[in-house]
């Protein structure tokens, strides 16, 4: 006879944060800190999260401190080797003091050695990207991962990623049997309202335009600023009171997008901000025309749900994440078509109903993307993790 047992201590789950520099690592920053705050918001009692982060990650983000076991190295996380060095050694012996099940490493590969490896593994993979497009990378970079994502996948009890197509694109390019991964969408909280002044004083220090086109992204080669820039040049002809802003750090592409905006001709009417607090980028939210996303690489695409959130239409490549984020909620372009780019960025601007009709479905889109469902997915993806067992995968 089989006597079965109901469990009656939580599961312990480990997170591992190392690789999390704050500021650093752009948006995936926000998608994790974000679940881990939706889960903290309502605490499944049957699992019980402890961080394992860089002292700069409890700085940045006390509250999450406050609210999880956390435990922390001096580490400061910028030199690759080093932090590999601590996951493989500090991270395997500090999780098994505390008995961890399961550990969830959110930064995309399960690092190398024998030590960790023992301890059965969830992997976050924001998306294919060095895959797909390694001419992106440097060559170090890419080494690593076309050979660490493949193995981290195959090694995972369970693969998260924050998109059906990024889901998909695991199984199809990595061979990972589709009931070993699971979507965990973005989320969004709704949106405040701007007061009036905030907005007014925002349009006067970056001198906008009536109308606004807004981009916000670091200039990686994938992100395709030149393309935007390129079908702006041939807008901003008969539009004198059009503004393109580009918020957003300088990446690899900063050279190739300042040159565009040269041989635009319309350079006198681009704002490059640089990177900017929230509330600024808030209100530029608020002044927006239009979002472009003319991204040719999504594993979700944040800047599309914020601006539907926003209420701000948007045109986005068809391409990867962003028609699935954005649904018939937005216009698409193939990516890289400039002639076709101006012609659904002119609709918007020039047709007052094809406007207002997609501020309106942006609207009732993003309300689907919320952060306590996001963080239910990922606590059902721990569970399921959970129960495949120790042994993971062959």
């Amino acid at each position: 006879m089989t006597v079965q047992t109901t469990r009656t201590t939580p599961r312990r789950i480990g997170v591992n944060l190392l690789w999390l520099v704050p500021g650093v690592v752009g948006g995936s920053e926000e998608y994790t800190t974000r679940l881990l705050r939706g889960l903290a918001e309502d605490p499944p009692p049957d699992l019980h999260l402890t961080l394992f982060a860089l002292r700069s990650f409890a700085e940045a983000h006390p509250d999450l401190v406050a609210q999880y076991s956390t435990v922390t190295t001096r580490l400061d996380g910028h030199r690759k080797a080093e932090r590999v060095a601590t996951e493989a050694t500090w991270l395997a012996r500090e999780a098994g003091r505390r008995n961890i099940e399961l550990l969830h490493h959110a930064g995309g590969v399960i690092p190398p050695g024998p030590a960790i490896g023992r301890i059965p593994a969830a992997l976050t993979i924001h998306d294919l990207q060095p895959l797909a497009m390694p001419e992106n990378f440097s060559s170090v970079k890419r080494r690593w991962l076309t050979t660490m994502l493949p193995r981290s996948a195959k090694r995972a009890a369970m693969v998260f990623t924050p998109s059906d197509p990024a889901s998909a694109s695991v199984v199809e390019r990595l061979g990972v049997p589709e009931d070993h991964v699971r979507t965990v969408p973005h989320g969004i909280e709704p949106p405040r309202p701007v007061p009036a002044d905030e907005v007014a004083a925002v349009r006067q220090r970056y001198r906008l335009g009536e109308q606004v086109i807004l981009y916000p992204a670091i200039t990686y080669p994938h992100k395709d600023h030149v393309t935007l820039v390129e079908a702006f040049g041939r807008l901003a002809r008969s539009r004198p009171d059009l503004t393109l802003v580009l918020p957003g750090g300088a990446g690899p592409s900063e050279a190739d997008v300042s040159a565009a905006i040269r041989a635009s001709g319309a350079g006198e009417q681009v704002r490059r901000t640089g990177r900017i607090p929230w509330t600024d980028l808030a209100a530029l939210y608020a002044c927006a025309t239009v979002v472009a996303v003319p991204s040719r690489f999504e594993g979700f695409g944040a800047p599309a749900l914020e601006s539907m959130a926003a209420g701000v239409p948007v045109v986005v490549a068809d391409a990867t994440a962003l028609p699935w984020v954005v649904g018939d909620a937005g216009l698409k372009f193939r990516p890289g078509d400039v002639g076709q780019l101006v012609g659904e960025l002119a609709r918007v601007l020039d047709q007052p109903a094809v406007h207002d009709t997609l501020a309106a479905a942006g609207r009732v889109r993003a309300e689907r993307f919320t952060w306590d469902r996001a963080a239910g997915d990922l606590a059902a993806g721990y569970r399921a993790a959970a129960a495949v067992g120790e042994t993971g995968r062959a």
